[in-house]
């Protein structure tokens, strides 16, 4: 009599965790499979070709084993540049072939693309569309969420509201890997929400 009893609270606790999930189901915002879904059809094929792929490890050979220290002083003089609009760095980087792509890619996106970045293996910019805040990417969650932990799941950061254009937007990132499938940067494009 006690066996069917066990037997009977087990079928009845197992029904139960059936029926009634433990943890509430959290359904990911409406933007989230729109925004992975342009990266992967139209943001990855722009960025898995030769010139990006080739400028970002030039970059990683130049870099090589460079300092944290020395990654935040090449940050601190890029910011401070632009804040006093001394924009040597800027117009550097700007000036580069990878840059004049991404922004002729940004350009055809109709409003999508509102900033569109790769980064070499440390965080540090390699090309860019416009002028972005910072040249050092490596202390922000696009980089600790993608590279920095391994993943090669694509990084959707939280929509907001922008005060200036009043679009909603957000930011994606997902690691560059080079044609041996080894990881060698991280892309970065800022996309208007409601252009999609």
């Amino acid at each position: 009599m006690a066996r069917w009893g066990h037997i009977r609270a087990v079928a009845t606790v197992g029904l139960a965790a059936f029926l009634l999930p433990l943890a509430p189901v959290r359904a990911e915002p409406g933007y989230i499979p729109l925004v992975r879904d342009y990266v992967e059809k139209r943001i990855r094929p722009i960025v898995e070709t030769p010139l990006v792929l080739k400028a970002i490890a030039e970059q990683n050979a130049k870099f090589g084993n460079v300092s944290e220290m020395d990654l935040r002083v090449l940050d601190e003089t890029y910011r401070s540049e632009v804040d006093q609009h001394h924009l040597q760095m800027v117009k550097l980087l700007l000036d580069k072939s990878i840059s004049h792509y991404l922004k002729a890619e940004q350009d055809a996106s109709q409003g999508v693309l509102i900033e569109f970045f790769v980064t070499d293996s440390h965080g540090l910019n390699v090309g860019q569309s416009t002028i972005t805040a910072d040249f050092w990417q490596g202390d922000e969650e696009k980089y600790l969420q993608t590279f920095a932990n391994g993943s090669r799941e694509i990084f959707i950061d939280r929509a907001e509201r922008n005060e200036s254009t009043q679009n909603l937007e957000t930011q994606a990132s997902f690691v560059v890997m080079d044609e041996e499938n080894r990881p060698i940067g991280v892309a970065i494009i800022t996309i208007a929400i409601d252009a999609l």
